[in-house]
């Protein structure tokens, strides 16, 4: 059961804003404020290095505490300032060759998709997209038959896109891959902190995350998950640095044996101990109860959302996240935000480019609305929203 009144009144944010717009970066409890401030008052009083020192143990609190969430151990854990500095890490230590196939989904994240094509055309690797079901994000049988036929290098997926609050198969694609001894690539961008994420169910390879979105740590944040088995095939980035690997001789270098290959040496050590922080908040509410109230409230959301004239919502498949994706025919959505964001009531805008072959496949050619509650969310904020847009109409 959630204590809404002690969340809330761990979050000084929500006593200023109506936030919703925890898909792009939540409100930070208290705690997290906390560690990141005292953090770099100690640097000013001692110097970074010293702090740094005097805090290790509060730093390993990181790793241990993000392998918890992922189900894991700390070896596996690289700290990144960020998903896409984790993605693009874990993509150069794959060795791609021309010809070679990438495997992955009309909804992968944008960043995700350019890199691909940037491979592509450096390395002339392939990239191939498995068809959706109607309605229903990626479809696992084409993935099943594709992985047969193109055996591909790299099989990515996005576990929750970052518009149409779609959740894809990530842990039945994960099967597919461990029988067919492909490597798995999940970005959890969005799901880590709003959902389960378990890497021995979902079976990957590599997952990637950031800290400043639903597990409401701070920016400049993220973590990469390395699985045994890459480490064991000696995986490593392309540009590693002198924390993940030792200078052996004039021409050679051993990388480290955990996922600490995949750093590098300068860190923002309070940002690190700020996400710590936001990891052991989030396991202390409690994951599986913070996605039933997720659950609820978006369904609450979408309830009425579908009631309002002139409104529809781009939401598809089974399972639903956290992320609302609408589009209105009477205004567009940069109006509509303004229009919200003068109620202090905070949303953001999900445009074409980050969706592209999605949208295309909606007919939609211009930017939606993207609105994204949290647990600490209160249905009181959610008939305000609702009544704003209402207005907004008018």
């Amino acid at each position: 059961m959630l204590d809404l009144l002690s969340l809330r009144a761990d979050t000084p944010g929500a006593q200023h804003v109506v936030h919703f717009n925890n898909a792009g970066a939540s409100l930070m409890p208290k705690p997290v404020i906390d560690a990141i401030t005292d953090h770099i008052a100690l640097e000013a009083e001692i110097g970074g290095y010293e702090a740094a020192d005097a805090r290790k143990d509060a730093i390993r609190g990181f790793y241990t505490s993000t392998a918890e969430l992922l189900n894991t151990t700390a070896d596996n854990i690289a700290a990144m300032s960020s998903a896409t500095d984790a993605y693009a890490q874990a993509l150069s230590a794959i060795p791609f060759e021309r010809g070679n196939v990438i495997l992955t989904t009309i909804n992968d994240y944008v960043s995700n998709q350019i890199a691909f094509l940037s491979l592509k055309k450096r390395f002339g690797v392939e990239v191939v997209r498995a068809a959706d079901e109607p309605g229903n994000g990626v479809s696992v049988e084409d993935m099943a038959k594709k992985i047969k036929s193109l055996r591909p290098k790299l099989v990515a997926v996005t576990h929750v896109p970052t518009n149409s609050g779609l959740v894809q198969p990530v842990e039945a694609i994960g099967q597919l891959c461990r029988e067919n001894d492909v490597l798995y690539l999940v970005d959890a961008c969005q799901s880590v902190g709003q959902l389960p994420v378990d890497v021995t169910q979902i079976r990957c390879d590599f997952l990637t995350a950031t800290c400043r979105k639903f597990l409401r740590g701070p920016r400049g944040t993220g973590f990469l998950y390395v699985s045994d088995k890459a480490l064991s095939m000696n995986l490593a980035p392309l540009f590693i640095d002198l924390h993940g690997a030792s200078w052996e001789s004039a021409d050679t270098f051993q990388p480290i044996k955990t996922a600490l290959r995949f750093e590098n040496w300068e860190f923002p050590y309070a940002l690190v101990l700020g996400a710590a922080e936001a990891n052991r908040y989030a396991l202390n509410v409690g994951i599986e109860t913070i996605a039933k109230r997720n659950e609820e409230l978006c369904g609450m959301l979408r309830s009425q959302l579908s009631k309002v004239p002139g409104v529809r919502l781009l939401d598809e498949g089974q399972r639903l996240a956290s992320i609302i994706t609408l589009f209105s025919d009477r205004k567009s959505a940069a109006d509509l935000k303004l229009a919200l964001k003068a109620e202090h009531i905070n949303t953001s805008l999900s445009p074409h480019g980050a969706a592209i072959l999605d949208f295309d496949q909606k007919g939609m050619k211009t930017t939606a609305l993207r609105i994204s509650p949290h647990y600490f969310n209160t249905e009181d904020e959610i008939n305000t929203l609702v009544d704003t847009l209402k207005n907004s109409f008018k």
